[in-house]
C-alpha cells in the first residue's frame, strides 16, 4: 500500500530532477539563473498552477486526478511560503509524479513534463 505523503516525497524529488534538466537543456548554465528559474516550476503556486492547466485541458486521466486528490487530502505539514490549499494542491501534484515514477510509468511523467512545458 502506498502512502500519499511517501509518493509525494519522492514526486517531489523526481519533478524536480526533470525541472533541473529542462531548465539546462535551455542552455542555463548559471547555478543563480538555475535556481531562480526553477522557481518557475516547483514552487507550490507554480505547481498548483500546472496542476489546474492539466486538469482543465483534460489532460490528466481520471485515475490520475483521484490520485492528486488522495495526495491533497493527505495530512502532512505546512509550508511558510504558501497557504494551506495551495500547500495540500500541490502535494496531491507531487504525489501523482510519485505514483507514476513507482509504477515505472516514466513516458507518462515525460507526457507530463512535456505539457508543464508548454504551459509555462
Amino acid at each position: 500500500m502506498k502512502n500519499a505523503l511517501t509518493m509525494a516525497y519522492i514526486g517531489d524529488a523526481v519533478y524536480e530532477v526533470y525541472v533541473r534538466e529542462h531548465l539546462i537543456n535551455l542552455g542555463i548554465v548559471k547555478v543563480n539563473e538555475l535556481q531562480k528559474r526553477s522557481l518557475d516550476y516547483v514552487s507550490a503556486k507554480s505547481q498548483r498552477k500546472h496542476l489546474e492547466y492539466l486538469i482543465e485541458h483534460n489532460l490528466l486521466t481520471d485515475e490520475e486526478i483521484e490520485i492528486c486528490k488522495w495526495g491533497r487530502n493527505a495530512h502532512g505539514g505546512k509550508s511558510k511560503s504558501t497557504d494551506i490549499v495551495t500547500y495540500r494542491i500541490a502535494t496531491g501534484f507531487e504525489a501523482l509524479i510519485g505514483c507514476l515514477y513507482f509504477d515505472k510509468k516514466i513516458n507518462r511523467i515525460e507526457e507530463i513534463m512535456k505539457e508543464v512545458w508548454k504551459h509555462q
